[in-house]
């Protein structure tokens, strides 16, 4: 038994990047991405969407300080050369630093600085579109369109997402105990209360232009992954 999904706004989506109470809050991410094992339950999905062909072209939505996937490029430049790397978030928070390392792995990442809803209204293609810890920000209405617009633009979409459970939810509150800040306390419980579990993405996602193979699964203790690969993506 569950709880109704409610997506409430966020703190850290509205304070400035320099904002103190933000730089400690995306420092408590980083760790909590890393005890949650986001970066081997992204791996794990990205098998399971079995790509015909090396992706050229990886957009991640919401990516932040972009060390997550730089975590990911470590794993994935060995048999994905010269990837073109976009990088979406209304903040430029990748730094100089983080950059090099991923030009470093023979990947060329840039920073798309834009509302994702504007990037939705565009037309550039992408082999495969990720996201982790984003698109539960958004009601069903907007969800759905933004799905719309990632299946009209990639071959592949894979999301790592917060599992709405009780386990889930008993867990946000306990992130205090990690050392995160009021921010981070928060948003955290708001994240579960907002998150997913059955097939509730496969029910939203669009079935217009081409045929799709789905999976969506709860991942890890907390999480909830959701992959759409194009049948026809040979």
């Amino acid at each position: 038994m569950s709880f109704p999904r409610v997506v409430q706004p966020e703190t850290l989506d509205h304070l400035t990047p320099n904002d103190p109470r933000a730089v400690h809050s995306r420092r408590d991410l980083r760790l909590i991405n890393r005890i949650m094992g986001a970066r081997l339950l992204i791996l794990n999905a990205i098998r399971h969407a079995r790509l015909a062909t090396p992706p050229r072209r990886i957009l991640e939505l919401g990516s932040g300080d972009g060390t997550l996937m730089l975590r990911l490029g470590q794993r994935l430049a060995g048999k994905w050369p010269n990837v073109q790397l976009g990088l979406l978030d209304r903040q430029n928070l990748v730094t100089p630093h983080t950059l090099a390392a991923i030009r470093k792995l023979g990947w060329r990442p840039e920073v798309i600085v834009a509302d994702v809803h504007d990037w939705a209204t565009g037309d550039d293609q992408w082999d495969l579109v990720l996201a982790n810890l984003f698109i539960h920000h958004f009601e069903a209405e907007a969800l759905t369109g933004l799905l719309r617009a990632i299946a009209t633009r990639s071959r592949a979409f894979v999301a790592c997402e917060p599992r709405r459970s009780w386990l889930a939810l008993g867990g946000s509150h306990l992130v205090g105990l990690l050392g995160a800040n009021d921010v981070t306390r928060e948003d955290a419980v708001l994240s579960v209360k907002a998150g997913f579990r059955e097939r509730e993405l496969s029910s939203l996602w669009p079935h217009v232009g081409h045929s799709w193979e789905l999976r969506e699964c709860a991942a890890g203790l907390f999480s909830h992954c959701f992959i759409a690969t194009r049948s026809d993506r040979a």
